[in-house]
């Protein structure tokens, strides 16, 4: 786990979920599920004590459950089309977990359960207009992001060549 598969597997999970997500939720409400949920996929996952976590996993996942909660939410014949899929996709995740080891799991499920809530608290372009506060955390969550990385590089820059 964590090697290139893993990351084919979460671009291309990317490419088919990212759009559909940025269309019905707009940009700014699209930063804030990806960056979120990925931070709460992470964060569930050290509360239970899983010891190594790589990839964009629950950054994905968190796209999935807002679709799942778009799908519910929106209702009608699409809405259905659309929930239907997106419990596919949950399922897929479901089997594959559990077949292979080195899965986090708790990364997984802790992204659907916030893709859920922020999609629902958040709202999408049919229902509710992107609000400045949603932009401003969405700012906020890549400028965070950023100085995070940037971080991280230099810390490790600085323990590798330096000490």
């Amino acid at each position: 786990h964590g090697g290139i598969l893993h990351i084919v597997f979460n671009m291309m999970a990317f490419y088919q979920l990212g759009p559909f997500v940025l269309r019905e939720f707009g940009l700014h409400r699209f930063v804030n599920i990806y960056i979120l949920t990925g931070i709460a996929g992470f964060a569930l996952s050290v509360l239970v004590g899983v010891r190594f976590t790589i990839g964009a996993s629950a950054s994905i996942c968190g796209l999935i459950g807002a679709i799942i909660y778009y799908g519910k939410s929106r209702g009608g014949a699409y809405g259905e089309a659309i929930y239907k899929q997106a419990l596919g996709w949950v399922v897929g995740l479901v089997i594959f977990g559990f077949l292979f080891s080195g899965i986090n799991n708790w990364a997984h499920g802790g992204g659907i359960l916030s893709g859920l809530l922020l999609a629902y608290f958040l709202g999408y372009n049919d229902r509710k207009p992107e609000s400045a506060w949603s932009k401003i955390l969405a700012y906020a969550c890549v400028l965070i992001t950023a100085g995070v990385l940037i971080w991280a590089v230099g810390s490790s820059f600085y323990y590798r060549f330096m000490t």
